[in-house]
């Protein structure tokens, strides 16, 4: 498959998620069942930031997830016969590394390493400033097709 580029308003034609928890401003690279790359810009204003910690502002581990899973489940809605399906994060294995705050890029990795009856592994990361803030192994489905699979009692 060919690779594409997204910016937001393509974003939302794969997937399901809008402001204010779309954890994604741009995916640079997406080959579809492959991998998807981008980033999310974090301004000062983002509604988390007040909450999350007064004084001591900084992006929520569970967010730093939800921006990976989106940007993964990206890599497989672009897949033929995909495209706008929901997709589930339904485990996942993190390390958080240092701290995302305001003003901050957090560029964005992802490889899918298998795709099978509706079931995604895959990989993730976070990078801020050269570095790597958080990295996940995740799960992802998309349930409608993996209900298929499930046996009927």
């Amino acid at each position: 498959m060919s690779e594409l580029e997204l910016n937001i308003e393509k974003i939302k034609e794969y997937q399901k998620n809008r402001n204010p928890y779309l954890f994604v401003d741009h995916a640079n690279k997406v080959i579809p069942g492959k991998c998807a790359n981008g980033y999310k810009f974090l301004s000062e204003k983002e509604w988390f930031f007040k909450v999350h910690w007064p004084g001591d502002p900084n992006m929520p581990g569970m967010l730093q997830i939800e921006s990976l899973v989106q940007l993964s489940a990206l890599a497989l809605t672009t897949l033929p016969g995909n495209k706008g399906k929901v997709t589930h994060a339904i485990s996942h294995n993190v390390r958080f590394r240092r701290e995302i705050v305001p003003g901050e890029k957090l560029i964005i990795e992802t490889k899918v390493l298998s795709w099978k009856r509706g079931l995604c592994k895959g990989l993730g990361k976070g990078i801020v400033s050269g570095e790597i803030a958080c990295e996940a192994e995740m799960t992802i489905t998309i349930p409608e097709i993996l209900d298929k699979y499930i046996p009927k009692k």
